[in-house]
């Protein structure tokens, strides 16, 4: 009887208990294990959320600034190109309504002239830039001892902190019309005043900020190949000039692209060495916008010209960036 009440009590037990949970093999698995299942899971999704967090703390300055300082300008200008500007006044007309106008006036041959000129001279410019850095680079990453590399990379970098306005006149009175290359012109029949040589000039003066900065780029694309492949390759027969030609351009054609479109930002964007060189004879945007800015106060049409001058160049370096994917070996 008492073993009886004793199976009565420990059934009682086992109905009032609750059921085991099984695992997905069908196996018992204890509460125990799931709550710590569950903690772990918790556990690291509050170590996810930390790291994002920190993530977004760290990035917050940079996003914060970079909204400040570039999106909210950007968009202020987009919004003013739209806007009707009367003469006479500073601006655009307050409360009138959006308008193409701005825009549509771009497409007259004066405006296309100015865009032409700019790109044109700045795309030789920064062909030339990389004719000439190249072999510069290529000495400097490759034949250059230690010290000779130190101090031309010092020389290159110096070069990058003189005065721009110092460069410039430097040029103006070396190839100016009063410069001291006037006799040497003037024996070759050369006119200082013709609009193609001041262009040239111009040009000259652009190379002045290209070439040290192609000449950086160059010599990290330069040091990051591998000097085996040309190796094998002039074991296979080939020459020097082969081996340069068909191993280490293709094989630097990112660091080239890379070098031309900077060089290409940087004389799009030029101001001082038009303005002062060029003599009213070619100027580039810069000068037009800062001419519709500051002169003229019309900041709708400023605004306009700024705008497409942006879409241009953002146009030009997606255009080069899929060129460089097409082209690269590596």
């Amino acid at each position: 009887m008492q073993v009886l009440s004793e199976n009565n009590l420990c059934s009682t037990r086992c109905a009032l208990s609750p059921p085991a949970e099984r695992s997905a093999t069908g196996a018992l698995r204890p509460r125990q294990s799931l709550e710590k299942a569950k903690g772990s899971q918790r556990q690291t999704a509050w170590l996810f959320a930390q790291f994002l967090m920190s993530r977004f703390v760290l990035l917050l300055p940079a996003v914060t600034i970079f909204i400040l300082f570039l999106v909210i300008p950007i968009l202020v200008v987009l919004v003013e190109s739209f806007r009707t500007y009367v003469p006479g006044r500073i601006g655009a007309v307050a409360g009138t309504p959006l308008s193409l106008e701005n825009y549509t006036e771009l497409f007259a041959p004066a405006y296309i002239q100015y865009f032409l000129q700019t790109y044109l001279l700045s795309f030789c410019a920064s062909i030339l830039a990389i004719f000439l850095a190249f072999p510069v680079a290529y000495y400097i990453a490759r034949k250059a001892s230690s010290r000779t590399r130190k101090v031309a990379i010092t020389a290159v970098i110096g070069l990058m902190f003189l005065s721009s306005v110092a460069r410039v006149y430097a040029i103006q009175l070396t190839f100016g019309s009063g410069g001291v290359l006037v006799p040497v012109t003037r024996f070759l029949g050369i006119n200082t005043n013709d609009t193609v040589y001041i262009a040239v000039v111009v040009i000259a003066g652009l190379l002045h900020y290209a070439v040290p900065m192609s000449i950086l780029v160059l010599i990290g694309s330069v040091q990051n190949l591998n000097p085996r492949l040309t190796e094998a390759a002039k074991s296979l027969g080939a020459s020097a000039l082969t081996c340069h030609l068909t191993v280490t351009i293709p094989l630097c054609i990112k660091g080239i692209v890379s070098a031309f479109m900077i060089s290409m930002t940087l004389g799009v964007s030029a101001f001082v060495i038009p303005l002062v060189v060029g003599r009213g004879r070619v100027l580039f945007i810069s000068n037009l916008i800062y001419t519709r800015f500051s002169e003229i106060a019309n900041y709708p049409s400023g605004a306009a010209i700024s705008i497409v001058m942006m879409v241009l160049s953002i146009l030009l370096l997606f255009i080069f960036s899929r060129l460089t994917s097409l082209l690269d070996r590596t």
